[in-house]
């Protein structure tokens, strides 16, 4: 943080990056599984328990009596919970980052997907066949992905934040209009009628009780997916200036980005599931979505490539920071870790006039982020299952990063301890210390849940598709 001079609006922009992604494309489906009330009540749960933990995690930014930055989740993580813990923390971080790339690559390339396959069922019509492999388009999502990452320092995205952030607004705004739209039309597949009140309840796609359950799980895993930013709020916050204080600017930006994000995802998803009923697509934006106008579709598609370059370098950066910092400490002397190396640019290229002052190299960045890149997108390519793939990083990620680490720093942060109360030498936890525990264990159930449905979706789907021959 010797130059950091972000602000409230480019955290906002970078947490709007990282949670309008690949989520808010699945909402229509998921509100499909759980119902008009279930569905939004669900969603707004998942947004009010992440702003409420945010705010806790804020304040672990600074240790609360030395002021030491804790310049990432890990070390706010240690400094308060111990080395152990750290370790449990890096490791799950890791995988939900990592994760979290496969999920915007494999976002990616469905829409890159959907833009070829809206033009098929342009020229060919509706009901012709038209499916085509993602794997070239995650080729392509790689090696873009592999240029933006040699830009060195995080904090220097700001403007891919900014650029991306733009992008959802557009495309979910294209989704919301395309739902509005059908819904005005009296073209929409579900109406509201008493021979219908039960979907007021709990409803899901119309198959066995079993298939109801799995697929309710899978849902809530996706819409824990798509309330997550936690893993990346200490880098974000890093990025701030340092007056006003982190910790203030960080809450404020938070409840502006949780704010705008949920609100999209309510209106995208209730009027979503209003225009599919219970047969909405898992991306509402794909080729089995909407199909005209297909220009407009094609625009919505674009603006997700554009959107999810951005989010898949804002939640890699961190993964490729903690990369070169342990390498730095374990090699200090090696050049090839260490030292940078300029490349200048012909001048012939400026028409003979003096050349930029070019760019910088470092071969560990270079081999380091681009082999990060390629198995990201190598993983992507053997399993493409979108919503399966969000729902597992949701369970697997939502509950020890959004909720249990930093109820348990604000715990020991805040000295909240089993002390004695009443006579007889009887001890008794504070109320607040036992409401703390009950949302980690809630969590934690709701957490197993999700995965279990998405751990069967995944089987059931990779017994169907031979890896690395899906076609959309």
């Amino acid at each position: 943080n010797l130059d950091g001079a972000g602000t409230v609006w480019t955290a906002s922009a970078h947490i709007i990056t990282a949670i309008i992604g690949s989520g808010v494309l699945s909402l229509a489906w998921g509100i499909a599984q759980l119902g008009w009330i279930a569905g939004p009540a669900t969603l707004l749960l998942f947004s009010s328990i992440t702003y409420y933990t945010s705010r806790l995690l804020s304040d672990c930014y600074r240790h609360h009596s030395t002021g030491k930055r804790n310049y990432t989740y890990m070390e706010a993580v240690n400094a308060y919970l111990g080395r152990r813990m750290e370790w449990a923390c890096g490791i799950v971080q890791c995988v939900m980052l990592c994760g979290a790339t496969i999920g915007y690559a494999i976002t990616a390339s469905i829409s890159m997907v959907a833009i070829r396959k809206s033009d098929c069922l342009h020229k060919r019509g509706h009901a012709a066949s038209c499916k085509f492999s993602t794997n070239l388009y995650l080729v392509g999502m790689g090696v873009a992905e592999v240029v933006v990452s040699q830009i060195p320092n995080f904090h220097k995205l700001a403007w891919l934040s900014v650029l991306a952030a733009i992008m959802s607004f557009l495309y979910a705004s294209i989704g919301l209009g395309l739902a509005v739209a059908r819904v005005a039309s009296g073209t929409w597949v579900y109406k509201f009628s008493s021979t219908r009140s039960a979907m007021l309840l709990v409803h899901a796609l119309e198959a066995n009780g079993m298939d109801k359950i799995w697929r309710m799980c899978t849902a809530i895993g996706d819409m824990a997916f798509a309330c997550s930013y936690s893993a990346i709020l200490i880098e974000i916050q890093d990025t701030l200036r340092s007056t006003p204080a982190e910790n203030k600017v960080m809450k404020k930006a938070s409840g502006v980005a949780v704010s705008v994000s949920t609100v999209f995802y309510l209106l995208c998803g209730c009027f979503g599931y209003a225009a599919f009923g219970n047969r909405a697509p898992g991306n509402m934006l794909s080729a089995s979505g909407f199909y005209e106008p297909f220009w407009l579709i094609d625009l919505a598609n674009v603006c997700i490539v554009i959107h999810l370059v951005g989010a898949f370098q804002v939640t890699a950066q961190p993964v490729f920071m903690r990369f070169e910092a342990w390498a730095s400490n374990k090699w200090p002397d090696s050049e090839f870790v260490t030292k940078e190396y300029r490349i200048r640019l012909p001048a012939a290229i400026f028409g003979g006039k003096s050349a930029p002052a070019g760019f910088t190299v470092n071969p560990l960045r270079l081999v380091g982020r681009t082999a990060l890149v390629t198995a990201a997108t190598v993983v992507a390519m053997a399993v493409p299952f979108f919503n399966d793939v969000l729902a597992l990083l949701g369970a697997v990620s939502y509950w020890p990063l959004t909720v249990y680490f930093p109820v348990e720093m604000h715990i020991a942060q805040s000295k909240l301890i089993r002390r004695s109360s009443g006579g007889g030498g009887r001890r008794r936890p504070p109320a607040n210390w036992i409401g703390l525990q009950l949302l980690n264990l809630v969590c934690l159930v709701v957490a197993i849940a999700a995965a279990c449905g998405a751990i069967r979706g995944l089987s059931h789907s990779l017994l169907a598709y031979k890896p690395f021959m899906f076609e959309q």
